[in-house]
């Protein structure tokens, strides 16, 4: 609708409702240069002058994030037909081993800008673990809220920082929902819920994925991207890191342009579905499934979503639980990389987008890993371990075949 506000704790438009963006000057954003950036710290802030928070260094709340590896997959490429380079950026490598480090640091930053005293959010857990971290960084109290289901390696790399963590007997949405209502409560008025009263800065943090990813190729942007989709706000904005890179003029546009495609778990696929029926109205469902990092019933950013995969001729697909299990190992047998269940639900879809004919196989190709398998490891337990199993002799070990 087009209604400006001024920067503040406010998520949502008073006329349409909508979300809202952070709007940036972009003759200011113009005088940004590589050489500016390249001296800056290996970390997300060497962008802070592209971000709405974290200028100034002494005002940041964070646990400098980013920079992570960007891990080129020949293997995984040979495997799959794939003939163009094809890369892993892999975000496991952040502090507390997920990508939400970007985006709580900026949210948080922006937070303590604005009066906020203390830090929360609604999480499917790897958010859970970042926010509690981040607070213990800065000495603040946090109050984080979860499913009452979630992986028990997430619950625990979150209660060891030592705020509150309260469990929730629902879906990540009746999570969400109640934390909507806290935040208007005179109880929580100095509190910043990450991903909903400082969404917008939030959800700006996602962009550092986009401009590491466009750095560490030479300046360069890919010509195809495979993003996992929970909110779908991560794959909105890695696509706006690339347009305004591209509007600054700190990077050239590939021939052709980009495509994005997005990752869902067929246990929670209400934007692909979406898309797969060439329609604007997402349907909420109740998820199911393994990935539940990607378990967003009624996902926020999800129109927003829909509009990039199609401005840039991408595509959307979703992989059930074996696949997902299929991913994780194929990544890691490939790749080195161990994924939480959303890699495997990344390298999964981007199996059968190859298959499908869907992803160009001699076009460039990142594709993101968002979280650390250790944090899932139940969702392979029960089909790796031991090859073999002997006694401590070398009678035993030929027997067994190990000396050929």
């Amino acid at each position: 609708c087009q209604a400006r506000y001024p920067l503040a704790g406010q998520h949502a438009c008073y006329e349409c409702f909508g979300p809202l963006e952070v709007d940036y000057d972009l003759a200011a954003l113009a005088t940004v240069t590589r050489e500016q950036i390249e001296a800056g710290p290996r970390n997300i802030w060497r962008y802070a002058a592209l971000l709405p928070a974290g200028q100034d260094p002494a005002t940041r709340v964070t646990l400098d994030p980013g920079f992570t590896p960007l891990v080129a997959a020949g293997n995984l490429a040979a495997e799959l037909g794939i003939t163009a380079p094809l890369w892993i950026k892999d975000d496991s490598a952040n502090p507390t081993h997920s990508f939400k480090d970007r985006v709580v640091s900026v949210a948080l930053t922006a937070a303590r800008s604005l009066g906020y005293t203390r830090f929360a959010c609604a999480s499917t857990g790897n958010l859970a673990n970042s926010v509690a971290a981040h607070a213990a960084r800065a000495g603040a109290p946090s109050v984080v809220f979860i499913p009452s289901d979630l992986e028990p390696g997430k619950v625990v790399t979150t209660a060891v920082y030592g705020g509150e963590l309260v469990a929730i007997d629902g879906s990540y949405d009746d999570v969400n929902r109640l934390c909507g209502e806290l935040v208007e409560t005179d109880e929580f008025e100095d509190t910043a819920f990450v991903n909903v009263n400082v969404r917008p800065y939030y959800a700006e943090g996602s962009k550092t994925l986009g401009y590491e990813v466009a750095e560490q190729l030479g300046w360069r942007i890919p010509a195809q991207v495979v993003i996992p989709m929970a909110s779908g706000e991560l794959l909105t904005k890695v696509d706006k890191a690339f347009t305004e890179l591209v509007e600054i003029g700190l990077v050239e546009a590939p021939a052709g342009g980009w495509k994005v495609f997005g990752a869902q778990s067929a246990g929670c696929n209400p934007i692909a579905t979406a898309l797969h029926a060439d329609t604007d109205t997402i349907t909420p469902v109740k998820p199911t499934g393994i990935a539940k990092s990607l378990n967003i019933g009624d996902p926020a950013a999800g129109l927003y979503a829909l509009e990039a995969v199609r401005r840039t001729g991408g595509w959307m697909e979703y992989v059930d639980d074996d696949e997902i299990r299929a991913g994780i190992q194929l990544l890691a047998r490939t790749t080195g990389v161990f994924a939480e269940t959303a890699g495997g639900v990344t390298v999964a879809v981007l199996r059968k987008l190859v298959e499908s004919g869907r992803l160009d196989p001699a076009a460039e190709t990142v594709v993101f890993n968002t979280g650390e398998g250790l944090k899932t490891i139940d969702a392979v337990a029960g089909q790796v371990g031991p090859t073999h199993r002997i006694k401590p002799s070398l009678r035993a070990a030929r027997e067994a075949g190990l000396l050929g």
